[in-house]
């Protein structure tokens, strides 16, 4: 499984960085004599209402799809990494305020999230990243401030603080390549789940504005001419499962590796 999720990440990541030499067609040209019509060749997943060819927009929806996931996690595992430490390894009282920042951020329901900043930003894709970064860091910290609370008392932490090393020694050194790990495979198993906000916002008009391709606007745009073209909805939920396998098999994969009490016996 941990193969076959990272050949569809591949494939996901090669469309998103040579997809405009591998998209057969411009996605945003507009020929109207060729709308609806239905896979076959030259346009293997078919056009949209506009003459427009699927297959070249998902391929170019795939750079904000991927750019989307995978770098709004980066941002918010280290943004929740760090604050996680601080308060695990911190003082009790800076520990209470940030889980109190913290919890307070995690109880706004996504969609009104979005609305708020949407609404005070305007809908653009750096808004979009702003509200996945501001979604997800709440969990990572918390994870991170769970697994240093249960790693401080550690005999060799003890020890460390003992023989007087620097607390930034400690945490960068010692707590962090140890609790890194678990929480590496969280983000991994993540990503699709970005990938798939995303595509939610834009299909409720809070991502990515049109007419820049979009997974999201691939979907809402099927949704609306279902009964005339149902492959655009077909082919616009095709990527969203395959990045879902792909990122979920990797994860499955990395926790294997990375946990002791799964590895198999040699």
């Amino acid at each position: 499984m941990g193969r076959l999720g990272l050949c569809l990440v591949l494939i996901l990541l090669v469309a998103a960085v040579f997809g405009p030499w591998l998209a057969p067609f411009d996605p945003f040209l507009i020929d109207v004599s060729a709308k609806f019509q239905p896979p076959s060749f030259p346009h293997l997943l078919g056009t949209d209402n506009l003459g427009r060819d699927i297959l070249s927009r998902l391929i170019a929806g795939s750079w904000i799809a991927m750019g989307v996931g995978m770098s709004t996690v980066l941002v918010a595992l280290v943004l929740g990494l760090i604050l996680g430490l601080i308060a695990g390894y911190g003082p009790r009282w800076l520990d209470y305020l940030l889980m109190l920042v913290l919890d307070a951020v995690y109880a706004v329901p996504t969609v009104v999230m979005g609305l708020t900043v949407v609404t005070l930003l305007g809908p653009s894709l750096t808004t979009l990243m702003i509200v996945v970064i501001v979604i997800l860091v709440p969990g990572y910290a918390r994870l991170a401030r769970t697994a240093t609370l249960s790693m401080k008392s550690e005999e060799f932490i003890v020890a460390l603080e003992s023989l007087g090393a620097s607390r930034a020694r400690i945490i960068l050194v010692h707590l962090l390549p140890n609790i890194a790990g678990p929480i590496l495979i969280v983000a991994s198993m993540d990503i699709p789940t970005v990938i798939a906000l995303e595509a939610g916002l834009t299909y409720l008009g809070m991502g990515v504005p049109p007419p820049t391709p979009s997974w999201g606007r691939i979907l809402q745009e099927g949704f609306a001419q279902i009964g005339d073209a149902p492959w655009i909805i077909v082919a616009g939920g095709l990527p969203l499962i395959m990045v879902t396998l792909g990122f979920t098999f990797v994860g499955e994969s990395l926790r294997d590796r990375l946990d002791p009490r799964l590895r198999a016996p040699r």
